[in-house]
């Protein structure tokens, strides 16, 4: 048991963290480059109604654990898009503090989930409340790690719409946190069960989700329906998890 969880847990830990380190990387938040990455189309183009899961890593030597996740909708016809994150700072649930598609402490967003037209605009007001009723939303309940965090925020919001079957990444820390108080309870796709003691540890199983094994907060794991590894540090290593970003990624449109 000792020497896999060294070889599942600590050495691709280990490995990212070379790696990671290895690169240069802004110094500062003041630094670091939180433009618009060009992802999105102008609202004016793209007139469907949009629902989008962006994730980039975190600054300084969170970067090797950790992702940020935020969420991107838009209606049909609207003249703009609108940004939902979580932060540590301030009033934690923010909108549109960032570019719907901006850089994360520099790092280029990567598009988890993409889901528009008339699919996205039936989800939207449940996008909506969700955000309203996030039980994490006032000063002072926001906590890197294990959770509430960014993740959990972007979970729970999820966790509103399983039926378009979206999951956040292995690095998503804090995406564990369950956010209805539960030891154990359905996935957020509700397609299978999941054992959570307080974002601290737990066992995922389901048929979107795929297996994950928690860890303090580092996950490893197996996904069957789109096949893939999760790996600490390095997150998810095989086909995208989401369809239609593979189709993009293959006809050269940007991610």
């Amino acid at each position: 048991m000792l020497l896999a969880f060294l070889v599942v847990f600590i050495l691709p830990l280990v490995a990212h963290a070379a790696w990671w380190f290895a690169q240069d990387r802004p110094r500062s938040w003041s630094q670091a480059n939180w433009s618009s990455a060009g992802l999105l189309p102008s609202p004016a183009v793209k007139r469907d109604a949009v629902l989008h899961v962006y994730a980039a890593r975190v600054g300084w030597w969170r970067g090797i654990f950790a992702h940020h996740t935020w969420i991107v909708i838009k209606d049909r016809d609207a003249p703009r898009y609108t940004r939902f994150d979580k932060v540590g700072w301030g009033s934690p649930v923010r909108t549109d503090n960032w570019a719907p598609d901006g850089r994360w402490f520099g790092q280029v967003p990567e598009l988890v989930a993409a889901i528009e037209g008339p699919e996205a605009e039936a989800l939207l007001p449940r996008v909506r409340a969700a955000v309203a009723d996030y039980p994490y939303r006032d000063y002072g309940q926001y906590q890197a790690w294990p959770g509430p965090n960014s993740n959990t925020f972007v979970a729970h919001v999820l966790a509103a719409i399983p039926q378009a079957g979206i999951t956040l990444p292995p690095t998503a820390l804090g995406k564990d946190y369950r956010t209805d108080g539960k030891m154990v309870g359905l996935t957020p796709t509700r397609t299978g069960v999941q054992l959570e003691l307080a974002g601290l540890l737990g066992v995922t199983l389901g048929w979107i989700e795929g297996l994950e094994v928690n860890v303090l907060g580092a996950v490893a794991g197996l996904d069957w329906r789109r096949p893939a590894i999760k790996l600490p540090g390095f997150g998810r290593i095989g086909l995208p998890q989401w369809p239609e970003i593979g189709r993009a990624a293959a006809q050269g449109a940007p991610r």
